[in-house]
């Protein structure tokens, strides 16, 4: 087959319990899905694209050409630990469709620290005073806030996930599983607009953001 150098890994099955307005990644923002905003985002810079989509979703799920499609799992973990068995690509980006804007400039960030470091995610410095549950302040110069797309060699991906499975371990991100096994992970600058699609008024946000970024697109100001 073809070699590959960077493929990417859509997240894409999630219920959207929250949203309330069916499977999330096939929720439109803008006049598009979550799902296509972050295709589009992702596709200049990959060679392979493989999406997870719900149990049971599989036939009935919109197709794309270029695009491969596996049966994602109950959890998030389940996934995208089936995302690296599919993929072939000897680095993987791995990308929630919740975050569907996603700028060039921080996708040739993390490829190029995964190049280098074999394992790195987008991080966004915190803005907001942050307090634990006791209300005890932390300094947050010491604080990133993680987001994706984060970036991996395909195998240490893939070891990590078996390791994880195998242990019982659940970790709300990838870059937790794979410091899990004693490699260090790079941050690299992530972005602001990389705002999380969860809640019915993070849709509100995501509606303005994506008209503000067409009209920019179009030359407008």
């Amino acid at each position: 087959g073809v070699s590959r150098e960077v493929g990417a890994l859509l997240a894409a099955a999630g219920s959207g319990a929250r949203l309330g307005r069916g499977p999330k990644a096939l929720v439109e923002v803008g006049g598009r899905t979550l799902l296509d905003l972050a295709l589009a985002a992702l596709a200049p810079y990959v060679d392979e694209v493989v999406v997870a989509v719900p149990p049971g979703a599989l036939g009935v799920w919109p197709q794309r050409p270029g695009v491969a499609y596996v049966e994602g799992g109950a959890t998030r973990q389940e996934s995208v630990h089936a995302l690296a068995r599919a993929a072939s690509a000897r680095y993987v980006l791995v990308h929630d469709v919740a975050r569907p804007f996603l700028p060039a400039d921080v996708v040739t960030r993390v490829v190029a620290a995964v190049r280098r470091h074999g394992a790195a995610t987008a991080a966004l410095a915190v803005a907001d005073t942050v307090v634990t549950a006791a209300g005890e302040e932390l300094d947050r110069s010491l604080l990133r806030a993680v987001q994706t797309p984060q970036a991996f060699e395909r195998e240490l991906l893939l070891a990590a996930h078996e390791s994880a499975a195998a242990a019982g371990v659940t970790a709300t991100d990838d870059a937790a599983l794979v410091r899990r096994l004693g490699r260090e992970v790079a941050l690299v600058e992530g972005s602001p607009l990389l705002m999380k699609v969860t809640r019915p008024e993070d849709l509100v946000l995501a509606e303005a953001l994506a008209s503000r970024l067409a009209a920019e697109a179009r030359g407008g100001r």
